[in-house]
């Protein structure tokens, strides 16, 4: 015979329990969602657990069983348990969306509200191939791996590459008109990579692009975010110009090799600032060298690059862009982002990885402005 818990300390402890599970898409707890219908026990200590599911196609389904079954197996007593999962009626997503987005479902970009205290960094560089894409994916590990809650849009759609190197093949969950962005490695992530088929290119002219940038940031739920990245195409086109008017707090990371002439066109990337408003938050100089079996260094690129790219944007935007860090050449990076695997997770003792980690940190480190952000307080 099962029967509705009736115990308050086995209720407490699996209620205590089930506050454990996390949406894995959602990332918060399913009791905190709204998710857990009903849970009753027998006498002889097994429990039935009803989980209420966004969509009746939800991807990660096994996981919310599997991971409610070891929390519950977990409380004493317990000795077997059944998850029936079943899915939301329409007035039970509607009332989660107002949970999530707020009053009425409010759509909007969040990240522009004067109470958001999310860090936006637009990921930028004057030509391709010089590793953008892999750094932003590892300074976005880096952070969710020290604990801080992170998103990536992949704002290159014609050179989309994100979902790759982050080893992502699941396609975000839509309910309704809201988009569950995929998670790895505790990033949440957003790519038009994961809405076409195969190697499909895209074809789109510039209002398409910027329709696509404002729906990623609009549609797609990315909860409380303390970082978003956005993984820029090279250059200053529609993209960059969509950015600057989508998320004008967005501040520019600058991506360069010191290679001087990749210094040259990376300047405009920058530049770009002095005519959107945005701030430069510094210079990144990729590929600086290959450590050598005896200790020293081949500069295959150059040098200084990245050194005279933050002098001469100083000059330019007038405001100090500190050169972040230097990222040395290293097989690794580039097997990490063939697998799938980030270096920060994969090799996170190597040159590369520790390099990376403390741009990471330094970004990290930068407070948020509170300018015009309202603090509640009231006179007495």
């Amino acid at each position: 015979m099962s029967t509705p818990i009736v115990n308050s300390q086995l209720a407490e402890a699996i209620n205590n329990a089930l506050a454990t599970v996390i949406d894995p898409e959602l990332r918060r707890p399913i009791t905190e969602l709204g998710m857990v219908d009903s849970v009753s026990v027998s006498d002889d200590g097994r429990v039935r657990l009803a989980v209420l599911l966004t969509i009746a196609g939800c991807p990660l389904r096994d996981t919310i069983t599997s991971d409610s079954e070891k929390a519950l197996f977990a409380v004493p007593g317990v000795t077997a348990v059944d998850v029936d999962l079943k899915v939301m009626s329409q007035a039970q997503r509607d009332a989660l969306k107002e949970k999530l987005r707020g009053p009425g479902g409010q759509r909007g970009i969040p990240f522009n509200q004067p109470d958001s205290l999310t860090k936006v960094f637009a990921v930028a560089s004057g030509k391709g191939g010089v590793g953008k894409s892999s750094v932003t994916v590892n300074l976005a590990c880096a952070l969710a791996a020290q604990g801080l809650r992170v998103g990536i849009v992949d704002a290159d759609v014609y050179g989309f590459s994100v979902p790759g190197l982050m080893g992502i093949t699941q396609a975000p969950t839509r309910v309704d008109d809201m988009i569950l962005p995929p998670v790895a490695y505790g990033v949440k992530v957003i790519s038009i990579g994961m809405f076409v088929t195969g190697n499909q290119p895209v074809a789109w002219r510039g209002p398409m692009l910027h329709r696509a940038l404002e729906q990623f940031l609009t549609d797609v739920y990315f909860g409380d975010l303390d970082a978003l990245f956005l993984d820029l195409p090279p250059g200053t086109g529609d993209i960059a110009i969509s950015v600057a008017q989508l998320l004008p707090k967005a501040e520019i990371l600058v991506v360069t090799t010191p290679q001087a002439a990749a210094a040259d066109v990376a300047e405009r990337a920058g530049a770009i600032a002095t005519q959107t408003g945005q701030k430069v938050a510094g210079v990144i100089e990729n590929m600086s060298y290959l450590e050598m079996p005896d200790g020293g260094r081949m500069e295959l690129f150059g040098s200084g690059g990245g050194a005279v790219l933050t002098e001469r944007l100083t000059a330019t935007v007038g405001a100090d862009v500190p050169l972040l860090g230097q990222i040395p050449l290293d097989i690794q990076l580039r097997e990490g982002g063939d697998a799938g695997v980030p270096i920060v997770i994969g090799q996170p003792g190597t040159p590369a990885a520790e390099s990376l980690a403390g741009i990471a940190a330094r970004l990290a480190a930068v407070p948020r402005g509170l300018a015009g952000m309202k603090l509640g307080l009231q006179p007495r």
